[in-house]
């Protein structure tokens, strides 16, 4: 957890990490950057921490009294022990000890807290922590970092987490991204469970990635950054960083145990490509969610073809029948090859005949033409760009947006 002045000091954070001013400096630099800190609010302690001496008896016994370390079979954390929610003697103490906490870095300036294995503490407490926060400081963000059962996600984000892990990662083929993304966009749980796709973590290292090269991180950058509204990775990714330790989703030297210094120009980064992906969906608004997601049939298994799009609301406030902002994309998830599939354009969608011409803009090579018809074909390059994202209109449509 945080390890600050809810147990006493006000200067000190911790004697190996620094102090309370060097944290409010990061701060102001990432601010001045644009960026904002997230907090990794992980309820576990360290040994040595205050309060395994003030409050031992909030913390899980061995049968000889000694603490027990913190478990996730087959590992055992001996450096790491486990508050115990279900004490007696914890209550109501060591629930508001937690909230004095994260209140801590509120009045700090932190607003979002990426939280380790809620599904691992009670329910009622997040549904209690998240009440009392937000009801001071409502824009607070809890991202329920739980890779768990679905049945748990889903009551997580029931409880009030704003955002949530998924199983992103592992979906690969166009069936498992069809099926997931229609089960997230449908109803109920679109109506409460808000997506975020994280192509890496520090603690998996997916398997696709170690063997797709360079192609592979594309794929799945574009996979996510226009599937979901929300779309993270961690340090390294950008830099198509894949050592892994043998037969494991875990990476070799990793940072979770020393520092390591980076070549930010690493040859073969995709930080361009990272960047204008990131500029595509900053400026397409329905890039900006899950919801509002069809697919369309394509004549390629290895190809993923769907549309998104923004409903027009008039100036009473009512949806109209037209649609705004309608995106098309092709994702070639195949890193090995050239695919080169026809599809059908869903013209359908904007009240277009399957013969009409529609203007396309290819947002990825920043060009614009027309089609003519329903049958098209697109070329798919993973060594080059894996995907193509078009943003069409008619001109009935268009007069409609201007007007």
């Amino acid at each position: 957890m945080p390890l600050a002045a809810p147990w006493g000091g006000h200067e000190a954070i911790h004697p190996q990490l620094g102090t309370l001013a060097d944290f409010r400096r990061l701060l102001h630099a990432a601010q001045e950057q644009g960026l904002e800190l997230a907090l990794d609010f992980a309820i576990q302690c360290s040994p040595d921490h205050p309060w395994v001496q003030q409050h031992p008896d909030w913390f899980d016994k061995r049968a000889d009294g000694s603490l027990r370390p913190a478990e996730n079979p087959p590992k055992c954390y001996q450096d790491v022990v486990n508050v115990n929610f279900y004490a007696q003697s914890a209550l109501p103490d060591l629930w508001l000890a937690l909230r004095h906490v994260v209140l801590f870095w509120l009045r700090e300036g932190v607003r979002i807290f990426r939280v380790d294995n809620p599904h691992t503490k009670p329910l009622p407490f997040w549904e209690w922590l998240i009440r009392e926060i937000t009801s001071r400081y409502p824009d607070t963000i809890f991202l329920a970092e739980a890779f768990t059962r679905p049945a748990m996600m889903l009551r997580l984000a029931k409880l009030g987490f704003s955002q949530s892990y998924t199983y992103f990662i592992w979906r690969h083929s166009q069936r498992d991204f069809i099926d997931y993304l229609t089960e997230l966009s449908s109803e109920p749980l679109c109506e409460y469970f808000r997506p975020h796709f994280f192509v890496n973590t520090p603690d998996i290292n997916p398997y696709f990635l170690q063997h797709s090269g360079r192609p592979g991180f594309l794929i799945r950058s574009a996979l996510a950054c226009t599937l979901s509204g929300l779309w993270g990775m961690y340090n390294g990714f950008e830099l198509c960083e894949a050592r892994a330790l043998d037969d494991k989703e875990e990476y070799y030297d990793s940072e979770k145990y020393q520092i390591r210094t980076w070549d930010w120009q690493r040859p073969g980064n995709i930080i361009a490509e990272i960047t204008q992906l990131n500029h595509i969906r900053e400026s397409n608004p329905s890039l900006q969610s899950h919801l509002g997601i069809q697919f369309h049939p394509i004549a390629d298994p290895a190809v993923l073809l769907f549309s998104k799009a923004t409903t027009i609301i008039d100036h009473t406030g009512a949806i109209r029948d037209e649609i705004d902002n309608f995106i098309l994309v092709a994702i070639c998830l195949d890193p090995n090859k050239v695919h080169i599939p026809a599809f059908e354009a869903p013209l359908w969608r904007l009240g277009l005949a399957d013969d009409a011409q529609v203007t396309v803009e290819d947002l990825i090579h920043d060009t614009q033409f027309t089609w003519q018809g329903k049958n098209q074909q697109v070329t798919l390059d993973p060594f080059k760009w894996p995907c193509a994202i078009w943003r069409l209109s008619s001109q009935n449509q268009s007069s409609l947006s201007g007007a």
